[in-house]
């Protein structure tokens, strides 16, 4: 079965075709002003691949409904419009491009993976909020957790790397980031906590999203100063984070202004890695330990610095990076990054949620019974 992986971010919507074994292909990536290409460009880019037997789409939010992949129908598309308001960065990306390649290729079964539904098994202390027992029960107000296609597959690569049922923090590390501790149930990873909430807002600094903030701070922006809800909401997911703090989205960026001391960038940098640190501390705790920390993502897997700055100030976990293995991590490659003999390993791990997504398509559809074949590879 060959499928076409199609996944709308922010900036571009990634298009991966794989065949019956995973083998990749065809990668493009087409640009995307906030998740949407120009009109008719996806349509164009599918309709020169070839034959093509399911399409798996990455989607962001699958709320209370859906835990598990979904075949796309009309009234599944329709559920996922009532969930953009948890996801205005990314549902209508995903929905735009599920419609587009449903009108591209009508007669081709389509699912729709959710980042949410590694999440499930969040336990019930982990994933309540302690609020009115109406907003819980009637109006789904809970933590969801994001990126769990990512987590899942980094969970799954550190069994093949390191060996199974290791207590594990996965630091997914972009434009958006999270983090996500792993145990192991029956041979399967499950996810006890993540640093996402409600929505993909919440936890970690990003590049535009604020992360964790006292909820009254923007009651009080509304109710006191004056300012429209909108006008917070757009600030929040558009203008915090780097931006907020240093004027730029761009990792790369930010740190080249603080290599030259430009305060903002400098205090900007401080602030993700103090965010990151405290994070990945509360994820250990919440496994009892920690055996392996992951990076991955964009700013996990390229930017050496961080890694090596985030783990200096948690060597009470027991983790030490080797200078030279983190510094010459080659890209798109998974790198053990480890001090020899350190009590807990590092990781750096290259993404491949396109993986994951053949692997639940092909499951769903009845064209495989476990996980992908990939996830066995060995380093």
């Amino acid at each position: 079965m060959r499928v076409l992986v199609v996944n709308a971010g922010s900036s571009t919507v990634k298009v991966r075709l794989l065949d019956a074994h995973d083998a990749l292909v065809h990668r493009g990536d087409l640009p995307a002003d906030r998740g949407r290409p120009q009109p008719g460009a996806l349509e164009e880019a599918v309709g020169e691949l070839g034959a093509i037997d399911a399409v798996g789409h990455r989607v962001v939010h699958g709320g209370q409904v859906f835990r598990g992949p979904v075949r796309v129908d009309d009234a599944v598309l329709d559920e996922l419009d009532r969930l953009t308001a948890l996801a205005p960065l990314h549902q209508p990306p995903a929905l735009a491009a599920m419609r587009a390649t449903r009108a591209a290729l009508p007669d081709v079964p389509a699912v729709a993976c959710f980042d949410t539904a590694f999440h499930a098994t969040l336990p019930a202390a982990a994933s309540t909020y302690a609020v009115p027992q109406r907003w819980r029960t009637e109006f789904g107000v809970r933590r969801y957790g994001f990126h769990g296609l990512a987590h899942e597959w980094a969970a799954r690569r550190v069994a093949a790397l390191a060996g199974p049922g290791l207590r594990t923090v996965v630091a997914h590390l972009g434009s958006g980031a999270s983090l996500c501790a792993v145990e192991w149930v029956a041979d399967e990873p499950h996810s006890a906590d993540t640093t996402m909430g409600f929505t993909p807002t919440a936890g970690l600094v990003m590049a535009s999203r604020s992360g964790d903030l006292d909820p009254a701070v923007p009651l009080w922006l509304v109710e006191t100063v004056g300012l429209a809800a909108a006008e917070v909401s757009t600030a929040l997911q558009r203008d915090s984070g780097l931006v907020g703090l240093a004027g730029s989205a761009d990792m790369r960026a930010v740190l080249a202004a603080a290599r030259i001391g430009e305060p903002d960038a400098v205090l900007a940098v401080d602030v993700w890695l103090h965010r990151l640190r405290a994070g990945i501390a509360a994820m250990a705790a919440a496994l009892g330990g920690l055996d392996v920390l992951v990076f991955s993502g964009g700013v996990g897997e390229h930017a050496a610095q961080l890694r090596s700055r985030a783990v200096d100030g948690l060597g009470f976990l027991g983790l030490a990076v080797d200078p030279g293995a983190n510094d010459s991590a080659p890209p798109e490659t998974d790198t053990d990054i480890s001090v020899p003999g350190s009590r807990a390993r590092t990781l750096v791990v290259h993404t491949r949620e396109e993986l994951v997504i053949a692997g639940q398509v092909r499951h769903l559809l009845g064209a495989r019974s476990g996980p992908s074949s990939a996830f066995q590879h060995a380093l």
